[in-house]
């Protein structure tokens, strides 16, 4: 399975899991990011971490740790 961290700048995708547990899980879906969102990667810092995405009409960073456990298809 594709990760969010394995998406490359400008691509949207479908998140079809959530594979955190516990807090780091909550903290995820509070922040919008629930199956089946599209979510878009703007930016992507230089050395890699953090990603900017827009999920939800809104931009937000997220740590490729984070991005890791957000299991993501291709939109058609």
């Amino acid at each position: 399975m594709q990760t969010l961290r394995d998406v490359k700048c400008g691509e949207t995708v479908k998140v079809t899991k959530l594979t955190g547990t516990g807090a780091v899980k909550r903290r995820i879906m509070d922040m919008g990011i629930t199956k089946n969102i599209h979510v878009s990667v703007r930016k992507v810092a230089p050395l890699g971490d953090p990603l900017e995405i827009t999920v939800r009409g809104y931009e937000l960073s997220l740590r490729k740790a984070d991005a890791e456990m957000i299991q993501v298809e291709a939109v058609e």
